[in-house]
């Protein structure tokens, strides 16, 4: 068995097992946490309002901060879009996804996903600096931070590569990008990639405990 026919066949198979079953038990073990009874008197009964508002107005910074983490919070636009675009919207991807789920959509020309990537990969790099040079990001960085950053971009360079034909055959290097990818896979729910969905429930938790006691989210 070569590395595309391993990477294709039975790795990916037990990596999205791995991604499923280990996002269903993270958010098990949240939804499973013993709460402490709140006796107060809620002030306001539109929780549900409040948490869903607090996830789109928490995603930019009060305007208190904003001077001194625009430059850190536009890095993580970029990529997070970035990353959303190459992967939803590259063609090859949505087959993927179609071979999957049955879903399907269009997608973009593949000049713009290689340009879109490039541009992706630029902010990983200057975000991986900023953790590396920034004193307070360097003194909270730990294994997690910078492996999750490893195994997210680990698939931008070897998908570019692979679409460039640089490096290897061609048949090498989709290998080693869909191993990568299954590598992020079943790193996903263990560490803090999880953040991709954990975010929003943070966020709404806030929202709502903020809502009930008439504080401004």
């Amino acid at each position: 068995m070569d590395l595309l026919e391993l990477a294709r066949g039975p790795l990916l198979m037990w990596s999205l097992i791995i991604l499923v079953v280990g996002v269903a038990w993270r958010l098990l073990g949240i939804l499973m946490l013993r709460r402490k009874p709140d006796y107060s008197e809620a002030r306001s009964g539109a929780t549900l309002w409040g948490g869903v508002r607090t996830i789109f107005t928490r995603m930019w910074p009060r305007k208190e901060f904003q001077a001194r983490t625009a430059y850190g919070t536009a890095l993580g636009y970029v990529f997070h879009f970035g990353l959303a675009i190459v992967v939803f919207l590259f063609v090859p991807h949505i087959l993927f996804i179609k071979d999957l789920t049955g879903l399907s959509w269009g997608g973009l020309p593949s000049g713009v996903i290689y340009a879109t990537g490039v541009v992706t990969m630029i902010a990983l790099i200057a975000a991986l600096i900023r953790r590396l040079t920034h004193p307070v990001l360097k003194l909270l960085s730990n294994f997690d931070d910078y492996f999750s950053w490893f195994v997210t971009a680990a698939p931008v360079v070897t998908g570019l590569l692979a679409v460039a034909h640089l490096g290897a055959r061609y048949e090498t290097l989709l290998g080693l990008h869909i191993l990568s990818v299954e590598l992020l896979f079943i790193w996903f729910p263990f560490g803090k990639l999880m953040h991709a969905i954990l975010f929003a429930v943070s966020r709404a938790t806030t929202g709502a405990l903020l809502e009930r006691k008439g504080a401004a989210t």
